[in-house]
């Protein structure tokens, strides 16, 4: 991507999704310390009868103790907003021509919940005159994408075709770099 944003002088874009869900984190925003720590959990395992809602499994697993299903989500979705700034500010540096930015698309009416608990269901029949469809979704990334008035916009977060605001975690420039490094040695330590 770098050699074709130079060669053409045409400027390359990024887009990660993310989600207004990283604002809901842990306090530390990503408890790097703890992302492959077995200790973390503690494990039951109960024997249950098939039933129509999984037809497949026998035995569940559930997670009790600090492991927040929400929080664990919401701390993925920062990771999407400082893996954008932390790469935007590195090609910046080596002065390649890419911008990368984060896009939260919204609440979509997908089949994304089609094994969701009744209780999620419900919600998302209740709250349907507030979701978007998919063509509705996709605006915000394809607005970031191709949108000529961004030209050189990079590092930036957007919903509803606009720039927004991020928590306090994802503005910093700290844990952006924090993270890239962890990611770095993860990669290493699987080779």
């Amino acid at each position: 991507m770098k050699t074709t944003a130079k060669s053409t002088g045409i400027e390359g874009r990024i887009v990660n999704l993310s989600s207004v869900a990283h604002l809901h984190t842990y306090p530390k925003g990503i408890l790097f310390d703890q992302l492959n720590d077995k200790k973390m959990y503690v494990f039951l395992w109960l024997f249950r009868r098939k039933s129509n809602i999984d037809s497949t499994a026998n035995n569940v697993f559930f997670f009790i103790g600090r492991y927040n299903d929400k929080m664990a989500y919401g701390q993925s979705k920062l990771a999407n907003i400082l893996h954008a700034k932390e790469l935007s500010r590195r090609l910046k540096e080596e002065g390649a021509n890419i911008t990368v930015n984060c896009v939260h698309p919204g609440l979509i009416m997908t089949n994304l919940m089609r094994h969701s608990f009744a209780l999620m269901k419900a919600i998302q029949v209740v709250t349907y005159l507030f979701w978007k469809n998919v063509p509705q979704g996709a605006a915000t990334t394809c607005y970031v994408g191709l949108n000529p008035q961004l030209k050189g916009v990079t590092g930036k977060y957007f919903a509803d075709c606009n720039e927004e605001k991020t928590s306090k975690h994802a503005k910093s420039d700290v844990l952006a770099k924090q993270l890239w490094e962890f990611s770095e040695e993860l990669i290493r330590s699987a080779k």
